[in-house]
């Protein structure tokens, strides 16, 4: 589903994830833990989601562009499985002890199953991609 170029992308650049609370209000937050782990699956480091991640737990659907949409112009659509132990939960401790000893130790890891890609491209947005 995800090509090399935006597995890469995802990997390097900043994200703006989306989530709604089951009645439809909208939140969005930069998320700089974001990684895709193949071609179908991405994984987040919840270190800070509060709203984001109650959303979640009520709506486990989720979408994200990354910062520099202009240059990858990628909207990405899944759904989320959280976990707050086990094997992806000790991934995202590991990476962000790895990438910043003085950041805060993830409180979860946010498994997303890409299930749409859409174009934000001038002339092209919406245009399903994947």
């Amino acid at each position: 589903m995800m090509n090399a170029e935006m597995m890469e992308i995802i990997e390097k650049e900043r994200a703006y994830v989306a989530t709604a609370t089951p009645e439809g209000v909208p939140n969005v937050v930069p998320i700089g833990f974001i990684k895709p782990l193949d071609e179908k699956t991405v994984i987040i480091a919840d270190s800070y989601m509060v709203k984001s991640r109650a959303n979640l737990e009520a709506n486990p659907k989720i979408a994200f562009v990354v910062q520099d949409a202009a240059r990858y112009p990628y909207q990405f659509k899944g759904s989320v499985k959280i976990f707050t132990e086990g094997k992806y939960f000790d991934e995202v401790v590991n990476w962000v002890k790895d990438t910043n000893p003085l950041a805060p130790s993830p409180k979860a890891a946010i498994i997303i199953t890409i299930e749409e890609i859409y174009s934000v491209k001038v002339g092209d947005a919406g245009k399903k991609i994947a």
